[in-house]
């Protein structure tokens, strides 16, 4: 177990394993406003996690379902449990569900669409993570990306 700067088990590696993709990271509650007031087309949002049983699998479904053709116009993440403010604020937007981590947040236009709550990603392999992603990509994304 690696510990980083003094606060714990370095977890960086589970950020970039989401950013080395170009997911874009909200880190504070001002990051979050900013992307929801003008998000316009499709966005998905990764609530990433620590949760090895969980977001073990996330994050290789998340990289898997990106190779998709048809795919969301913005990707952002925020890190529950690290970035709890960022968090927390995001949450405001879809807090019809509960709180789930992980979990994905697909809108179009600001609005949810489609939610993927730990419940669907618990005990389910990489591979049919992203099948479930990929079935709301091929919903809602419009033609398949460049």
């Amino acid at each position: 177990m690696q510990f980083g700067h003094g606060m714990g088990p370095d977890t960086s590696w589970m950020r970039t394993e989401l950013t080395d993709l170009g997911v874009k990271e909200l880190t504070t509650p001002k990051d979050v406003d900013q992307v929801f007031k003008e998000q316009k087309g499709t966005m998905l949002l990764v609530i990433n996690s620590v949760c090895g049983c969980a977001a073990g699998n996330a994050r290789p479904g998340m990289k898997l379902a990106m190779g998709h053709s048809k795919k969301p116009d913005e990707v952002y993440t925020v890190f529950a449990g690290q970035d709890k403010e960022a968090t927390s604020r995001a949450r405001e937007y879809f807090n019809d569900y509960p709180p789930s981590s992980p979990a994905f947040a697909f809108f179009k236009d600001g609005e949810i669409k489609a939610m993927i709550p730990r419940h669907r990603i618990e005990g389910r392999t990489a591979q049919e993570v992203a099948d479930d992603l990929v079935m709301v990509f091929d919903t809602f994304c419009g033609q398949p990306a460049e």
